[in-house]
């Protein structure tokens, strides 16, 4: 049976399969450092889905005090279409209320067809008045 419970940073090795096909990972942020530094940040509010002991899906959630914010919602091929990925957005969103968050932002590469359905599917609506923009602070 298929349930989700908080992220901790003991379960980077299977939370890193789960992402060795998941597109917008680096290096930096994705590391086990990164991982760990984030959910410091963040203790009670990303989310693993497990079958059994195997993680099959995951969530990193945080927020900033205003807003909410999803990065790598991920669900192992063969577990896709089986309502994972709902159990695991209903987690965090449940979660980021409960500290008080009322709204949650996300990215969605373009072409990322199957995403972008299962966003519009959950809810989450397209902002096309916005223009997203990056800039690396020289860590990395």
């Amino acid at each position: 049976m298929v349930t989700t419970r908080v992220m901790t940073a003991d379960d980077w090795t299977g939370v890193a399969g789960v992402w060795e096909n998941h597109e917008g990972t680096n290096p930096v942020d994705d590391s086990p450092e990164g991982f760990a530094r984030y959910l410091r940040r963040n203790p009670d509010t990303s989310f693993v889905a497990v079958d059994g002991e195997r993680i099959i899906g995951t969530i990193l959630a945080g927020h900033d005090g205003r807003r909410g914010i999803f990065h790598h919602v991920s669900v192992l091929p063969e577990y896709r279409k089986q309502g994972v990925g709902r159990m695991l957005v209903d987690s965090a969103m449940e979660a980021l209320r409960r500290e008080g968050i009322n709204k949650v932002l996300l990215v969605v590469f373009n072409h990322n067809k199957n995403g972008n359905a299962f966003w519009e599917h959950m809810g989450f609506t397209m902002r096309e008045d916005l223009i997203y923009r990056n800039k690396y602070t020289g860590l990395a």
